[in-house]
Formats: C-alpha cells, sequence, structure tokens
C-alpha cells in the first residue's frame, strides 16, 4: 500500500512542481508576482478561488463534522453556498472594477489606500497586519492537516509529516507566484472534486445503496437524521454565519482582482458555484456514509477523536492503492491550494504594503518579488511553528477549529470595510480604519474570553464593525471630490450593476 501511494503522490507533487518551474519563467515583475498580470480566464479563477478557499477542511473537517453531528452539519453547509454566491454576486465584478480604477491596486491593503487616498499609510499597514495575523493561524491549519494525512498514510511521525509537507508548499510557492498558484489550484480543484464524488458514491454502493446507509445510521442513532435534534437558535446563526467571512477572504477576493475582466465574472460565477455546490455534498454525504460504515469501529473513543480522518479511513479501505494513492493526494491537493494562496497574499503584504510602502518607495519589481518570495519563507516558518505546537492528538487544535478562528478574523476585518466600500459612497478612510480595527479586535476577544463556545465570533465582529464604518463616516468629513469620482468610474464599469 505505502509503496504504491508514495509513487503517486511522488508524481504528483512533481507536476505541482513542473507548474512552479514553469510560472517562474513567466513572472518578471511583482504585479506578476502577486496578481498573474490580470490574465486569469473564468475556468481558472473559479475553481482557483474554491480550491483556495476550502483548504483541508473540505476533505477533513466537513467530513469530520459531519461524521460526529450528522445532519446538524447542513447548517455550515447552506451559510457557506449563500455567502459565496453573494460574494461572486455583489463583490467579484465591483472590486475587478475598482482596482483597477483605483491606481491598479494589486493587493487588498493596496486598494484600500488608493480607495480612501490615504497619505497617512494607516490603512495600508494595519490591514497587513491583519492579514499577517490571521494567515498564520490558517495556513498552521493546513500544516495540521498535511502532517495528519502523511502520518496516517505513511506511518511518519506527526512532526516529520509536518516539514516534508511544509517543504513541499513552500517550493512552488516561493517559484512561481500568483501563475503558480492559480494554476495549481485549477488542477488541484478538479482532483479534488473528483475524490468528493467517488469516495461517498462507493462507499455507498459497499453499504448496499442509499436506503441500506440510512436505515443503518438510523438503527445507531435516529437524531443523525435530524439537522434540528440538537440545534439552537444560536447554533443555526453561528453555522450559518461562516458564509459572512466570504467577504472579506483576501486569498479568494484577490482572485476576483485578476481576472482578464469584469465581462468573465458571470461565467466564472457559474463554474464555481457548480464546483462547490457538488463538492460540499460530497464532503457531507462521506462524513453522513462514515456514521454506518465505521459502526463497529467508531473513530470517536474516549478522548481519542480520529473523525476528521473519515476520508482518509475510507480511501484506505475501498480502493486498490493506486486509487487511494490518488485519493489521498487530493487531500494534500486541498491543504496544498489553501497553504500557497495564503503565503502568497502574506509574503505580498510584507513586499507591497511594508517593504515599499514604509522602507523602499523605489525598490525595483525585481527586488519586490524576491522581498515576497523571502516572505513566502519567513510567514511559512511561523505558520509551522504553530502547527508544531498544535498537535491534535496531544491537545492541539483542530484543523476545523483553526480554520474557524482565521476566517472569523478575516470576516469581521475585512468584510464589512470590503463591501461598504464598493457600495457606499459616502465611507471615509476613518470609517475604514475603525470597522477594520473593531472587527479585528471583537474576533480576537471574543474568542480568547470564551465566547465563541456560544455564538461564533464572526456574528458580533461583523455587525460591530458595520456600526463603526458608518458611525465613524458619519461623523467625519465627506469624502473628496476625487474620491467620489473614482467611485462612479468603478460602478459604471460593474457589469452587475
Amino acid at each position: 500500500m505505502e509503496n504504491a501511494t508514495l509513487i503517486t503522490f511522488i508524481i504528483y507533487l512533481i507536476a505541482m512542481l513542473f507548474i512552479g518551474i514553469i510560472s517562474y519563467r513567466m513572472t518578471s515583475n511583482l504585479s506578476d508576482y502577486v496578481l498573474g498580470g490580470r490574465s486569469l480566464g473564468p475556468g481558472v479563477t473559479a475553481l482557483s478561488a474554491g480550491a483556495s478557499d476550502m483548504s483541508s477542511w473540505l476533505l477533513l473537517g466537513l467530513p469530520g463534522l459531519a461524521y460526529a453531528t450528522g445532519l446538524d452539519s447542513i447548517w455550515m453547509c447552506v451559510g457557506l453556498l449563500i455567502g459565496a454566491y453573494l460574494n461572486w454576486k455583489f463583490v467579484a465584478s465591483r472590486l475587478r472594477s475598482y482596482t483597477e480604477v483605483a491606481n491598479d491596486s494589486i493587493t487588498v491593503p493596496d486598494f484600500l489606500e488608493n480607495r480612501f487616498k490615504d497619505q497617512s499609510r494607516l490603512l495600508r499597514v494595519i490591514s497587513a497586519l491583519v492579514i499577517l495575523i490571521f494567515f498564520t493561524f490558517y495556513a498552521s491549519s493546513g500544516l495540521v492537516g498535511g502532517a495528519l494525512l502523511f502520518q496516517e498514510t505513511f506511518g511518519m511521525t506527526y512532526n516529520t509529516a509536518l516539514f516534508i509537507g511544509a517543504i513541499v508548499i513552500i517550493s512552488y510557492t516561493f517559484l512561481g507566484g500568483f501563475l503558480a498558484v492559480s494554476w495549481t489550484d485549477f488542477f488541484q480543484g478538479l482532483l479534488m472534486f473528483l475524490a468528493l464524488i467517488i469516495v461517498p458514491i462507493v462507499a455507498i454502493m459497499n453499504l448496499g445503496g442509499w436506503g441500506e446507509t440510512v436505515d443503518t445510521i438510523r438503527s445507531i442513532d435516529p437524531t443523525y437524521l435530524d439537522p434540528l435534534d440538537t440545534m439552537t437558535g444560536l447554533g443555526i446563526i453561528s453555522l450559518m454565519a461562516w458564509g459572512l467571512g466570504y467577504f472579506g477572504q483576501p486569498h479568494i477576493i484577490t482572485r476576483f482582482m485578476a481576472i482578464k475582466s469584469t465581462e468573465e465574472i458571470p461565467k466564472a460565477r457559474f463554474y464555481g458555484m457548480s464546483w462547490m455546490t457538488l463538492s460540499i455534498i460530497g464532503a457531507i454525504v462521506t462524513g453522513f456514509v462514515g456514521i454506518a460504515s465505521f459502526a463497529d469501529n467508531p473513530l470517536i473513543v474516549g478522548e481519542v477523536d480520529n473523525s476528521e480522518k473519515v476520508f482518509i479511513f475510507f480511501a484506505d479501505i475501498l480502493f486498490n492503492p493506486w486509487v487511494s494513492g490518488v485519493l489521498l493526494a487530493a487531500i494534500l491537493s486541498a491543504i496544498m491550494s489553501t497553504i500557497d494562496s495564503q503565503l502568497l497574499v502574506s509574503s505580498s503584504a510584507l513586499a507591497e504594503d511594508f517593504y515599499k510602502a514604509l522602507f523602499r518607495k523605489n525598490a525595483s519589481d525585481k527586488e519586490l518579488v524576491w522581498i515576497g518570495r523571502a516572505g513566502v519563507i519567513v510567514i511559512a516558518l511561523i505558520s509551522i511553528a504553530l502547527a508544531y505546537q498544535g498537535n491534535p492528538e496531544k491537545g492541539g487544535a483542530s484543523v476545523l477549529d483553526l480554520v474557524s478562528y482565521a476566517w472569523g478574523g478575516f470576516g469581521a476585518a475585512f468584510g464589512p470595510v470590503i463591501l461598504m466600500s464598493l457600495y457606499w459612497k459616502r465611507m471615509n478612510r476613518n470609517g475604514a480604519l475603525a470597522g477594520m480595527i473593531t472587527g479585528a479586535l471583537t474576533v480576537i476577544i471574543w474568542k480568547n474570553v470564551g465566547l465563541g463556545a456560544h455564538l461564533y465570533e464572526i456574528v458580533p465582529g461583523f455587525i460591530l464593525a458595520t456600526l463603526a464604518i458608518i458611525i465613524f463616516s458619519l461623523i467625519g468629513n465627506h469624502p473628496r471630490p476625487v474620491i467620489q469620482e473614482q467611485f462612479e468610474e468603478a460602478v459604471e464599469n460593474d457589469v452587475e450593476k
């Protein structure tokens, strides 16, 4: 088993590195490295946005949640699908238009500074700081997922598996930048999609069909079939509130900024939502079927919780070693496709928003690209250190817990700011600053005082950030005429208006 799977993994990794090398030859300046020269087609935009969004939680965390809670997990999926659609509908085209109008902005901090003509650089620096803080946690969640995969597949120790996975991911992100990340995410998205279609279908057939599967689950515990059994009102709100996070995820919305033109957005939205809907259904069904499949050998026993390995166990049990290797490579795809995007956005924050903005205003493109690459190494090392301390088998946070914290942080800090900067002409610099700081601090405080156990921290963070934006914008000065003119031009160029 291990030899066949190892060979499959090696072939897959070589292919990803090959894409990185090709993209290295196509990367000549910071715009290429950070946004790929705004050259993505709708298919690559859609699948790379989806793959970078889903991360290891799609094949590990979400099936694990469905295994542990049954149909209760459906509320998170409903929220995510609604949020993703609204993000494509109301943010994608307007942001693509506005970033070009606002001095051809290539990062989220760059856009916010140019949108509000902030000469103090506070918007740029604080937004870059928020990115660096939350992405270190987000990237560490992927590294934990990768370690669990290598650990279970090859019998490695957690620490060995962690370092091997990290080296591969850093390598091709370091080389190719945005083009490498987007094209590898495109192929990884296809692999993830196929895996989440194949595994639940074969698992259901192995149990004798859908009816037999449901009957078996009902005999184990009928509450697994009731999406409302253990749910409270706040519980449903918390799960559905995951959808609010989409508006503020830098690694997702930068894909909108990189598409060739706003005319491609509707097509990309159709591709992206189709991919996401089927993938999420596959993930939920995988965990749900696991309840019946592992009834005689449960994955949660006492303090040992292997629920997030349900997809891995199915790949091992149901398929021959070569097919299993491909399916397990899909998990690695999910992990890599998100971490590479996170590292890239973080490194661009260091290069464009700290280094160039504060220290070397006249830095050459070549210099900035290499600063960005150095940033990939530094941020990855910090994430590795967090993941090293976070071995789930020794009491560390689960993949889903780590993702939840970072997702909430970005959603509250950037979501209201991005939405209102695109649609509210009266918004000013102070409103944007107040909203960003309020959202980030609310999430951090709410989570660390333990209130997140009752209501997901993105909910109060999003609400308070929105109020802060409105209050501080209204008590401040009206935006200058040049800012209002840019707003009108961005609206005019938006195909979704």
